[in-house]
């Protein structure tokens, strides 16, 4: 068995490392905060991720298969309907997703 002195510093190492490793990240971005990219990413990543995930939701949309194709539009009108009436990207995505979901789980399962 190690000596009481050898897991000491073992575990004065292990604290040493885990504290660095989690101060390092807030460390290396805090000259990031008053950068002018960080500025335009902040304004533009929302519209970035609204359009991603439309691409990705819109990626197998085929108005021949309407059991999948209502679902999908009808959520995509209710997604832009919050979004045009409350300007607010979570309950846009969640009302349309909510939407989207209930729909086809229930009105046009198979």
């Amino acid at each position: 068995m190690p000596d009481t002195g050898y897991l000491i510093a073992a575990v004065g190492v292990a604290v040493a490392v885990t504290w660095g490793l989690r101060a390092l990240p807030f460390a290396v971005l805090a000259p990031l905060r008053s950068s002018p990219l960080t500025a335009y990413l902040n304004a533009a990543m929302p519209v970035g991720v609204m359009v991603i995930l439309t691409v990705y939701t819109l990626r197998g949309f085929s108005p021949r298969v309407p059991d999948a194709a209502w679902p999908t539009g009808l959520a995509l009108a209710c997604t832009v309907g919050l979004h045009l009436w409350r300007r607010n990207v979570l309950l846009s995505i969640l009302g349309g997703t909510a939407v989207h979901v209930a729909l086809a789980s229930t009105v046009f399962a198979h």
